[in-house]
């Protein structure tokens, strides 16, 4: 061993939850510190699985571990609750077992999955990462993935999860030909002995760091959530092993019924309820679109009344209670219905300007922009359509002003 590299445990017993080290360097001050060690149980985020968290405890100190890092030295960081460290202490390590247990699971379920994939659809897996709840794996796929295809990829990797297979760890200085022609994937360059390679009977065998379980039938099950296309080639598969599978599936399954339970028609299946309500929604969308444009005809039809004519050309002032989204949809509305009219609108924090397309030599936006020049704010738009906002004055006052900007144009 190189000096200060630290003996990693994980790999000789990966089910070893408690042991004593000696410090070999202390980092950090205050209440978050880093611990360097000559032996450890805790793995070192890498390789898609994240890094082990426990407890390292001293003579009145305890460090609560929350991360662990590095490749030949491996460093423990964490809060730190007591008196500071020295090198050369002893202290008790304990890992958070059920959070590595669910990683060993997971890590070992995506070489089943992703050795499935392979061998139906030649796909490789370019990527992988292991979350709190669930792992994703990305595949190089140019194909359709449905649920009918990810079905068979489940059957077949939980065929292998039930099989009672073992899964064997082989270290190599150098690869056998027969074990390299049997990887799964290329071994990469920068892999340096001695090599650790991960061998799931006659399913999968591949170079791996991380942690696995001995026996297939510990992972329990594996069960795509979602899959989804992240690019022309390349797919995201989201998938859940042991007890992260059962909580993932008990999430769906409550927010199924849930859904079902609020539905005027609790009869499954969901998407034949959710059909049901999508039509009533578009068809009371319809009918709330029809009532909207009949109310901006009677609004449009008071506004004109009373509206001034400038140069044969009626003038809309107006202050809306409405979002400027409704303004302007009613604005355009209003002078696309009406030749030779303009219509300024205003609102909280905005004010906007339509006309007619045959109102000639008269520009929305430079309209804008002038009125804007004296009231503050900002805008943009085009010839038939401005708006802005941001300026000093009342929506009362701003209408004024771009309405002050159109009459001198059209009199001009």
């Amino acid at each position: 061993m190189k000096v200060n590299e630290t003996e990693k445990l994980f790999y000789s017993d990966p089910y070893l939850r408690e042991t004593k080290a000696r410090i070999l360097k202390v980092a950090g001050d205050g209440g978050r510190i880093r611990l360097l060690l000559d032996r450890t149980i805790f793995y070192p985020e890498g390789g898609g699985q994240p890094s082990d968290r426990g407890v390292i405890e001293g003579d009145g100190f305890r460090l609560r571990v929350e991360h662990v890092h590095g490749k030949d030295e491996v460093w423990h960081e964490g809060v730190l609750e007591g008196r500071m460290p020295e090198e050369g202490e002893e202290v008790r390590l304990s890992i958070d077992w059920e959070w590595r247990y669910e990683n060993m699971r997971a890590h070992t379920g995506q070489h089943i999955l992703s050795a499935i994939i392979k061998g139906l659809y030649g796909a490789e897996t370019t990527g992988f990462q292991i979350f709190p709840d669930h792992c994703k794996i990305e595949i190089d796929y140019r194909g359709e993935l449905g649920w009918d295809v990810v079905t068979r990829i489940e059957e077949l990797a939980n065929e292998v999860v039930w099989g009672d297979v073992e899964v064997e760890i082989e270290v190599y200085d150098e690869l056998p030909g027969e074990v390299e022609r049997r990887l799964r994937k290329t071994l990469s360059e920068k892999v340096k002995p001695p090599i650790r390679v991960v061998r799931i009977g006659n399913v999968d065998v591949t170079p791996c760091g991380g942690t696995h379980v001995r026996n297939t039938r510990e992972i329990g099950l594996i069960k795509v959530l979602r899959f989804y296309r992240k690019s022309r080639k390349l797919w995201r598969v989201e998938f859940a092993t042991g007890k992260r599978a059962l909580r993932s599936l008990n999430e769906i399954l409550e927010d199924y019924w849930r859904s079902l339970d609020g539905m005027p028609n609790k009869n499954r299946p969901l998407v034949e309820r959710v059909g049901e309500v999508m039509g009533e929604l578009e068809s009371r969308e319809r009918l709330i679109d029809e009532l909207r444009r009949e109310l901006w005809s009677w609004k449009g039809k008071a506004l004109l009344d009373r509206a001034e004519e400038v140069g044969g050309v009626k003038v809309v002032a107006h202050v809306d209670d409405a979002d400027m989204k409704d303004a302007q949809a009613f604005a355009v509305h209003l002078v696309d219905k009406n030749p030779g009219t303009v219509a300024v609108v205003g609102g909280r924090k905005y004010v906007l300007i339509a006309r007619n397309k045959d109102v000639e030599g008269l520009s929305a936006v430079e309209v804008l922009r002038r009125a804007l020049k004296r009231i503050g704010g900002g805008g943009g738009g085009s010839d038939n359509l401005a708006k802005g906002g941001g300026f000093r004055v009342s929506p009362e006052e701003a209408v004024s002003a771009v309405v002050e900007e159109v009459k001198k144009v059209l009199m001009s």
